[in-house]
């Protein structure tokens, strides 16, 4: 069921279920909190084009399916921004039902059809999600309508977990949150390998960047920078 975080920047209702939707000039945002983790999945669309992406889809896809016909929508690409299953649950779905390319970066492909890397195996309910179509590396771009999103390559929380940057946002995954940073116990995790990640790809963007992480409130990478403290020392 999806629910409300405080919101950052400017916010408002749009007639969706989702937790909440912000409107900008290129492209705007809808995020669903989905699953027992409560996992951010992200749909990000061209008002312009009606073309859209969605990120992370962690499960319980009726709600964005719902909108993405209420809003008319064509969703090009689902994007995983690394492979845990919390992130990819609702893949095949959203799949099946918009024929839209997955895409996930390069590292964490095999995590998506192997129920032991992607986690789900050890909770006794094993999910393998269909293989991915693109990988997806350090700088390359793909497009929202006229907004140009980049991919950044930030491992540490997985070997292949990425960030996808574009009309000033940032879709950290479980890379940086607010306040915080993703766990570095799975395998294939690292604290050092996170926390040169988040310093090399993201604490170098403009400090009003808006920071959408895969859990928990947004932020802004000039918030984190003065106040999460992983980051501080």
């Amino acid at each position: 069921m999806a629910k409300s975080y405080p919101r950052h920047g400017n916010t408002i209702a749009g007639g969706t279920k989702a937790g909440w939707m912000r409107l900008q000039d290129q492209v705007h945002v809808a995020c669903y909190i989905v699953g027992p983790v409560e996992t951010n999945c992200y749909l990000v669309w061209s008002p312009a084009t009606r073309e859209a992406v969605v990120i992370d889809p962690g499960g319980e896809t009726e709600e964005i399916l719902a909108d993405l016909q209420r809003l008319d929508l064509s969703v090009r690409m689902v994007i995983n921004t690394h492979g845990h299953a919390d992130h990819i649950l609702g893949n095949k779905e959203i799949i099946d039902k918009t024929g839209a390319v997955l895409a996930i970066g390069a590292e964490d492909a095999r995590m998506l059809t192997k129920p032991v890397l992607n986690l789900s195996g050890w909770f006794g309910a094993p999910y393998a999600s269909p293989a991915p179509d693109r990988l997806l590396r350090r700088g390359d771009e793909f497009t929202v309508g006229e907004a140009v999103f980049t991919v950044r390559f930030t491992p540490g929380h997985t070997p292949g977990g990425i960030s996808l940057i574009g009309a000033g946002l940032a879709f950290t995954g479980d890379t940086l949150f607010a306040g915080s940073i993703g766990r570095t116990d799975f395998p294939g995790g690292g604290q050092g390998i996170l926390l040169a990640s988040i310093a090399r790809e993201l604490l170098t963007l403009p400090d009003a960047t808006v920071v959408h992480p895969g859990h928990g409130p947004s932020s802004s990478i000039g918030a984190e920078k003065s106040g999460n403290p992983f980051l501080l020392g």
